[in-house]
């Protein structure tokens, strides 16, 4: 199982980066390792600034590579949250260096995902979803606003790598992204459905 990240899918989430709107698909990986389900999340000691950044994510269904696009929805039947912590101070200096930065996205633990839905129940172009710390709204978002759909992401991403069953696409962040702290409690909502919850130790 591969955790594959897109990056920069929503504008205005690009633009409180400063960072270029994409021509095509940016990705990046994590490893299985990064995968936290049900559980409590340890702040790492490396970061000084550990920002959330709430997704919808794709669970593959079966594998496939070079998938052309008009097909990609044969391959995802579910749907769910999921939150791509970054240790944004890491990642900053490694930019600033010209470096990879995986460290800063890549550790144990900063892929939590919550439960999934059946894409047959949503309406694919239009699915909203939020993010609550401490029962206050920080981030929301929706399908509609993606700059590349699904089937995009799918199709694009299988011309490089074959995508397998259980493999997971985390599809972007929208604007809103910020620092958690240490007693925080977060929770991923769907079309106002609750599927992921998880406290900051």
């Amino acid at each position: 199982m591969k955790i594959i990240c897109i990056g920069r899918n929503y504008a205005e989430h690009a633009k409180e980066m400063k960072s270029e709107l994409p021509s095509e698909p940016v990705f990046f990986m994590k490893p299985d390792t990064a995968l936290l389900k049900e559980e409590d999340f340890y702040l790492p000691n490396f970061t000084k600034e550990l920002h959330h950044e709430i997704e919808l994510v794709l669970k593959i269904s079966k594998a496939g590579k070079h998938i052309e696009e008009q097909f990609a929805y044969k391959y995802y039947e579910e749907i769910g949250i999921g939150i791509d912590f970054t240790a944004r101070d890491i990642q900053a200096k490694c930019k600033e260096k010209g470096l990879p930065w995986e460290k800063a996205k890549a550790f144990d633990n900063s892929a939590p995902i919550g439960k999934f839905v059946k894409k047959e129940s949503l309406d694919i172009n239009n699915i909203s979803f939020e993010l609550k710390i401490n029962g206050e709204s920080r981030q929301k978002g929706t399908s509609k606003d993606l700059i590349f759909s699904f089937d995009k992401v799918i199709s694009y991403v299988s011309k490089f790598i074959t995508l397998k069953t259980g493999d997971l696409i985390y599809t972007g962040t929208p604007e809103g992204v910020g620092q958690v702290n240490i007693g925080d409690k977060l929770e991923g909502f769907l079309n106002g459905e609750k599927l992921l919850t998880l406290s900051i130790k």
